[in-house]
């Protein structure tokens, strides 16, 4: 939900915490289990885009940051057909732990256990995420895309993280 207070865009918030989306993502209409879901364009005159969900279940749900570390590994593949090699790290952004991945290969994730069908791996994928550990829970963020997109957008990806704080107005 965008939050204006004085005229002033206060982004979005749960779970405790507050972000701004980067120029140019478009939040998305809500969604069940997503506190925000924005769509990234990408190159100019390109008709290919992408998504980047921040998920938020609820306090203590949605599973340990190590489990979901786990899960979001094991659905991107290497050339070998093995789990795909990730660089994880933590780091304190505003006072807040967050934990980051980043990954690249085939894509396995894309239907996720509520799809009703099953999808074809995709290759030439990379798979930004982050973990937030909020006051009231965890929150999830997932930009998974084609290799390009995301990489072109890593740096808006860096510049969201970067906006998590604590919600002042809790």
């Amino acid at each position: 939900m965008l939050l204006m207070t004085a005229g002033v865009l206060q982004g979005e918030s749960a779970a405790g915490v507050q972000w701004k989306a980067p120029s140019g993502w478009v939040s998305e209409p809500p969604r069940p289990m997503r506190a925000a879901t924005y769509d990234i364009p990408g190159p100019r005159d390109s008709p290919e885009h992408s998504q980047c969900v921040v998920y938020f279940f609820g306090a203590n749900q949605g599973g340990t940051v190590e489990a979901n570390l786990t899960r979001w590994k094991s659905q991107m593949l290497g050339s070998d057909g093995k789990e795909a090699v990730a660089k994880v790290q933590t780091r304190t952004i505003h006072g807040l732990r967050m934990t980051t991945i980043d990954t690249s290969g085939t894509y396995t994730g894309m239907g996720g256990p509520m799809a009703a069908t099953p999808v074809k791996p995709a290759p030439g994928y990379r798979l930004l995420g982050a973990i937030v550990e909020a006051p009231g829970g965890e929150l999830f963020i997932k930009f998974a895309g084609r290799s390009g997109l995301v990489g072109a957008a890593a740096h808006d990806f860096e510049m969201l993280l970067d906006s998590f704080a604590p919600d002042a107005h809790r």
